[in-house]
């Protein structure tokens, strides 16, 4: 899990949110967002996000594109080249 603090908070449900915690995804995030056959990729990405954070999309949909930037970033971050290296060379050992 990693906590991002926002630059720009926004109100949800009568509060201000300063900040937002993401946890790692599991297949089963993706496989919920994958249902998603009409929406768009973007669509999709804010679900994903607010599955991750715990809240609700709309929260994700009024954030600041500065405030986005980071969550993707720490999505992306979640799988990091060591990571996806280390899980390549399992793989080719079999």
């Amino acid at each position: 899990m990693q906590t991002i603090e926002l630059k720009y908070p926004v109100e949800s449900t009568g509060e201000t949110l300063t900040n937002l915690t993401m946890r790692r995804s599991k297949i089963k995030d993706r496989l919920l967002v994958a249902k998603m056959k009409t929406a768009s990729d973007e669509e999709k990405e804010i679900r994903l996000f607010a599955n991750l954070c715990e809240v609700e999309p709309k929260v994700i949909e009024e954030l600041d594109e500065a405030d986005y930037s980071s969550l993707q970033k720490v999505y992306l971050g979640f799988f990091n080249s060591e990571e996806m290296s280390s899980a390549q060379s399992s793989s080719s050992q079999k």
